[in-house]
Order: structure tokens, then C-alpha cells, then sequence
């Protein structure tokens, strides 16, 4: 029996993929809510009480493609899965990473799910978008690690001060992404269960505006001062693509956040604004990504885990 094994090449275009859609469906998810397509399907895992799929109204529609996409991600993180399986060599990093996708993917159902049941309770609605940045998290490290060359890992390659305050950027987005759930989840766009809008967060929106603003002032700010921290040091060729790309997509954010809340909220900016959050998340991550130089290592055998190479093994 032939044994598939996959090229490293081709496992890099799979996690590709996988990090494609998992990136997408964070706006899909979005565009639910800000159409207020949220309970379009009133039940889960079936859309009603009558139909497993039911396209029958925009918002049902709405709801339902979504949740269809989710098939795509879920054959695209198995893909990556399998993949990492059946690469030669394995590796046991792209195994593990992989697996993680999974479990993310499986629990974004659960807490779908719960969006669903408890009439998207802004908690869940915040938990399920919050999820989706820790498994894009590990789906870009995943794809990144995959084009390391076999026996390649990564080390630190910047300086201990360096390393600080890119992990002072990477926290203070993670605290502007969090107030900006919050935000979110106090402003209009809320769905509605028989005709009425749900429950919201019950805060000011000016207030949290305000502090998820702060947020992102602060997250520039500090991405500033580690441009100027690596100045004339050996760290600047390193960081400074990845500093430049988060500095310009905080800054694009921050400024359509400031247009989208002083001309009411428009669906369409806000779908913007859900997007320019997740790029801002990714660009983090590859900054932090970019303070590892790679070194050569031991080259493992091309082989199985038995240590055996089948003749009859087809290379895809």
C-alpha cells in the first residue's frame, strides 16, 4: 500500500490556507452581527426548529453562510493536521501547533454555540472573537515555523531590552483588542431576538471608547519607543519592517475607530475596523516572530516514527 507523504513545500501552502481562513472568518463572524444577522438561526447546531439549513430570510442567510464557512476553516485546520502527519520528515512542532488549531476550532463551535443559546450575551459574543486572536495566534506561528527548513529552530536574536518592549507592544494590543470587545459590545450594533435588540454591555459608550482609544494611543506609543530604543543598534535591520507595519496599521485603525465613532457607527466602517484589528493582531505576532533568528540544527532522518523508509512512499 502506498504511504502519501507531503512535501514540506506543500504543507507550507496548506497552513497558508489554514491562516487565510481563519482570518476571514473573523469578518464573516462581523458582518452577522452588524446585520444583525446574529440569531438568524435561533438554534445550534440546526438553524430551527424545523430545518437543519434554512435560507429562508437574509439574516437566516447571513447566519447560515457564516456558519457554512466554518465548514471550509474546519476542513482547512484538518488539512494542516493531517498534513503535519503525513510530511516528510515529521515534525513534532507543526503536530503540536496543529493540534492547537483544532481545539481553538472546536471550542469556537462550543462558544458559538453559546452565542446562540444564551441570545448573544455580550460575554460570549467578546469570548468568541477573543478566541479567534489566540487561534490566529498559533495558526501564523504555525505557518511561520513551517518554513523553517528541517532541522532549523528559532533563538533569540535581539538584545534583553529589545525583547521587553516588543513584549510590551505585543501586551498593549492585546489590551486594546479587549477594550475594544468591550466597546463593542456597549455601541448599537447589538442583533436583535423577536424584534428586540439583546443585551448589551452597560457602560457609557463615550467611557469605553475612551479607554479602548487609550489603548491604542498608548500601543503607538510604545511602538515608538522601541523604534527609537533600537536606533543605531544591531536590532534595527531586524524589527524594522515589522515595527514599521505595526506602527502604520495601529495608526490606520486608530483613525478609522475615530471616523466610525463620530459619524455613528457605520456598518461598513466598523466591518473595516473589525479587520484592520486582526492585521494589527497578526502584525504583532510576526513581530515577535522577527526577534528569532533561525540556526541549523541536527537534520532529522526522513522517515516514520518507526524509523523505517516504506519503497512505496508518493511524495505530494
Amino acid at each position: 500500500m502506498r504511504v502519501p507523504r507531503l512535501r514540506p513545500k506543500t504543507y507550507r501552502a496548506i497552513t497558508f490556507a489554514s491562516l487565510v481562513s481563519l482570518a476571514a472568518i473573523v469578518v464573516t463572524g462581523a458582518l452577522v452581527r452588524l446585520t444583525d444577522s446574529g440569531l438568524g438561526c435561533s438554534d445550534w447546531p440546526r438553524c430551527n426548529d424545523d430545518k437543519i439549513i434554512d435560507v429562508s430570510s437574509t439574516h437566516a442567510a447571513v447566519e447560515q453562510i457564516n456558519r457554512l464557512f466554518t465548514g471550509v476553516v474546519s476542513l482547512a485546520v484538518i488539512l494542516a493536521v493531517a498534513g503535519s502527519l503525513i510530511r516528510s520528515p515529521r515534525r513534532k512542532d507543526l503536530t503540536w501547533l496543529s493540534l492547537s488549531l483544532v481545539i481553538g476550532v472546536i471550542g469556537q463551535a462550543v462558544v458559538g454555540g453559546i452565542v446562540v443559546l444564551t441570545h448573544l450575551n455580550p460575554i460570549a459574543v467578546q469570548q468568541h472573537f477573543l478566541l479567534s486572536m489566540v487561534i490566529l495566534a498559533a495558526a501564523a506561528v504555525l505557518h511561520r515555523r513551517a518554513t523553517l527548513l528541517d532541522g532549523e529552530r528559532w533563538v533569540r536574536a535581539v538584545e534583553p531590552g529589545t525583547m521587553r518592549l516588543v513584549w510590551l507592544v505585543a501586551a498593549l494590543t492585546a489590551l486594546a483588542i479587549v477594550t475594544g470587545t468591550v466597546t463593542t459590545g456597549t455601541g448599537p450594533h447589538s442583533g436583535m431576538h423577536k424584534g428586540e435588540y439583546v443585551r448589551r454591555f452597560g457602560f457609557e459608550i463615550s467611557s469605553v471608547a475612551r479607554v479602548h482609544s487609550s489603548a491604542v494611543i498608548l500601543t503607538v506609543l510604545a511602538a515608538l519607543w522601541l523604534v527609537w530604543r533600537v536606533r543605531g543598534r544591531s536590532d534595527r535591520l531586524r524589527l524594522e519592517n515589522a515595527i514599521s507595519t505595526v506602527l502604520v496599521v495601529a495608526l490606520t485603525q486608530g483613525a478609522v475607530g475615530y471616523l466610525q465613532y463620530f459619524n455613528g457607527v457605520p456598518v461598513v466602517l466598523v466591518a473595516l475596523h473589525v479587520g484592520f484589528a486582526t492585521t494589527l493582531w497578526l502584525s504583532v505576532v510576526y513581530l515577535l516572530v522577527a526577534t528569532r533568528s533561525v540556526v541549523a540544527g541536527e537534520q532529522p532522518l526522513p522517515s516514520d516514527e518507526a524509523g523505517e523508509l516504506s519503497a512505496d512512499v508518493v511524495e505530494v
